[in-house]
């Protein structure tokens, strides 16, 4: 029986630990895996993050674009000041010089006609006293518009504006990305629970397939049959006890992947979801390697997000080389007063006032920093096109290693089932045979635990292929990969 429990214990080993512990979850809703995709694009909370990721990054685009817009400002103040301001004149001294006039005395005052007289005027100084002029009274309301355009940036506001467009294109692909691990998450839960209950299945056919043997060695153990000795009875119960506590296990791993699928679509973590699938699907993969590579570069998000930072360098470049170039803009102000005073500064054409202009600004030595900003963002160009180059022979080498899995995978299914037929073949004839006491005890429990374990063999076969398809589905960027 030495055998048999060898066989008995890779069996355990292969179905048995297949799942990570989970906290186990009621049975939950039947779906389909569609049902199941379908519901992790509306719930899952990765791909709410990646969407408010490619909302931000359009908030930010649009600051970008904002640059191209006039900017108009309003400004509003009240002030009360400790005291009405005003304006000292000095005092000061005026000289008049002496000299002589000639005056005119109009007819009728000395005689009867006009009369010139000359007058002389000593030399004298007026004293002229200090005087205090108000200004304005102490309240003040001052209201204010201003306007600046920008007509000439020397490419500053473009280059910012390609910068925030790559980072949208950029978070999109992030988007993306998340879209296809959390389709590739879901595609192999479901198919692992698939799994899970069809192993569960197979313990339970092999629990009946022992337990009937179980009774039929008890039936000729105590009917003295030289066939069968007590050891052989002892060995049946050994291993039928054995699948009892495998069937379980394996019951345990059944629930944990129900709510592991289930977490994955974004529902509580006590729920759980049942496949309806009860076979995994096989198909053989039709498109060639190059042809799945070249797809890859036209679809893969990795791929198409490095595009993007490579457009997002460039209109870095641009801006750094628009501070070699002038700024030129278009500025205006208007200004509203409001005092309680009517003169001084306060005066009509003083309270209403506007201004227009143009402004530039041209910069003439920087300490060369402006060329070290422009090399520095032509390096980080050529260092991001030769990460880009390491990251095409990277993806090529992953869809490689998953096409090859999948061809591998093929194969192994191929070779599981007929293993699988063979074993069953082998076991319905031990069986019988073992009815007809043609062979021992130990080889119809070696038949019965080598078909379940033919049978969980080419369950993972088909398990294996089907994730290996999946990753590359993701590897190509959800673009058709031959076998979806």
């Amino acid at each position: 029986m030495r055998t048999t429990r060898m066989a008995l214990a890779g069996f355990v080993a292969a179905v048995v630990g297949l799942g990570a512990f989970l906290p186990l979850a009621s049975r939950g809703d039947e779906l389909t895996l569609e049902q199941c995709l379908a519901e992790a694009q509306r719930n899952n909370r990765l791909l709410k993050v990646s969407r408010l990721s490619i909302e931000i990054a359009e908030a930010q685009h649009r600051q970008a674009l904002s640059g191209y817009w006039p900017q108009i400002g309003a400004r509003a103040g009240y002030t009360h000041l400790g005291a009405a301001p005003d304006f000292l004149f000095p005092a000061s001294t005026f000289s008049v010089p002496a000299g002589t006039a000639t005056v005119t005395i109009p007819a009728g005052v000395i005689g009867p006609s006009q009369v010139q007289l000359p007058v002389s005027t000593p030399a004298q100084s007026i004293a002229v006293p200090d005087q205090r002029v108000k200004l304005a009274d102490p309240d003040n309301l001052v209201i204010s518009a201003n306007a600046t355009w920008l007509l000439y940036d020397g490419g500053l506001r473009r280059g910012y504006s390609e910068q925030a467009e790559s980072l949208v294109a950029m978070s999109r692909q992030d988007a993306r990305r998340t879209d296809l691990e959390v389709a590739d998450s879901v595609t192999r839960l479901y198919y692992g629970a698939v799994l899970a209950r069809e192993l569960v299945r197979t313990a339970q056919a092999t629990e009946q397939k022992l337990g009937a043997t179980l009774e039929l060695t008890t039936a000729m153990y105590k009917g003295n049959t030289a066939k069968v000795s007590k050891m052989d009875w002892l060995d049946t119960r050994v291993m039928v006890a054995t699948v009892r506590s495998m069937l379980a296990e394996l019951e345990k791993n059944q629930s944990m992947a129900e709510a592991a699928l289930a977490i994955t679509m974004g529902r509580p973590w006590s729920s759980s979801v049942r496949p309806v699938d009860t076979v995994i699907p096989f198909a053989p993969q039709a498109a060639r390697l190059e042809e799945l590579v070249e797809v890859a570069l036209r679809s893969n998000p990795d791929w198409l997000k490095v595009q993007a930072a490579l457009r997002a360098i460039e209109g870095g470049i641009t801006t750094a080389r628009s501070e070699h170039l002038p700024k030129l803009a278009l500025t205006g102000d208007a200004r509203r007063w409001w005092n309680g005073y009517d003169a001084g500064l306060v005066t009509d054409h003083n309270k209403n006032s506007w201004s227009v202009g143009v402004g530039v600004e041209l910069p003439i030595f920087t300490g060369f920093a402006t060329r070290n900003k422009v090399a520095e963002a032509e390096r980080r160009f050529a260092k991001l096109q030769e990460e880009q180059a390491l990251l095409r022979e990277g993806m090529g080498l992953r869809i490689r290693e998953a096409f090859l899995d999948i061809g591998g995978g093929e194969k192994a299914v191929a070779a599981a089932g007929e293993a699988r037929e063979a074993a069953a073949e082998n076991c319905d004839l031990a069986i019988r045979a073992y009815q007809s006491g043609l062979v021992d005890t130990e080889k119809v429990i070696r038949a019965q635990i080598t078909e379940a374990l033919s049978t969980a063999q080419h369950l993972k076969a088909l398990y294996d292929h089907a994730a290996a398809g999946s990753r590359l589905h993701m590897l190509v960027g959800g673009a058709a990969s031959g076998d979806r």
